[in-house]
């Protein structure tokens, strides 16, 4: 009878942890400010959490500039990317807060335009990428998430390594509302 009334305990406190580790919002919506003031780049995403410290991303990037090159000049980008990641964090006392670690795919797609000697010299954009990023999420009351990250990826289109750069470097400050 002592081991019935074991198990049961065993099984009230694992029942009792599942429903704390499951009491958090498990979505977020989230803009990149940064980059929209500094580059006029527009980069909205949402995240699905799966864990404690484990979420899915999704995220639309509009006027995606490849390595924040300007568009000074007569350089027009017509760019824009979907990304979907997973995000691992390493925070203990919030869900989704702290250091996190973010593995990625991402696919750009548009044209980069650019006058050479007064000729339109037109390069096509579309590219799959895969990359890394990490960052860290401040936590307000479940509500609120602010935080900095970087991301570096690896462009596997010869015509976007031609005119740029195999490698790709990112970076933004998120701002964000849980629900």
């Amino acid at each position: 009878m002592k081991n019935l009334y074991a198990v049961a305990f065993l099984f009230l406190i694992g029942i009792n942890m599942k429903a704390q580790e499951s009491d958090f919002p498990k979505n977020e919506a989230k803009l990149n400010i940064a980059n929209t003031i500094a580059i006029a780049s527009v980069e909205v995403g949402y995240e699905r959490f799966i864990g404690f410290n484990q979420s899915v991303d999704v995220e639309f990037l509009i006027n995606d500039r490849i390595n924040y090159h300007s568009e000074k000049g007569s350089r027009k980008f017509n760019t824009n990317s979907i990304k979907l990641g997973y995000n691992y964090y390493f925070g203990k006392e919030n869900a989704g807060s702290g250091i996190y670690a973010n593995p990625f795919v991402k696919y750009r797609f548009g044209d980069f335009e650019q006058e050479v000697n007064n000729v339109m010299v037109e390069t096509d954009m579309n590219a799959f990428m895969v990359g890394l990023g990490a960052g860290y999420k401040w936590n307000f009351g479940d509500k609120f998430v602010l935080g900095p990250y970087v991301s570096i990826a690896r462009n596997f289109s010869d015509e976007v390594k031609e005119r740029f750069s195999a490698i790709e470097f990112h970076g933004g400050f998120s701002v964000g509302y849980r629900f």
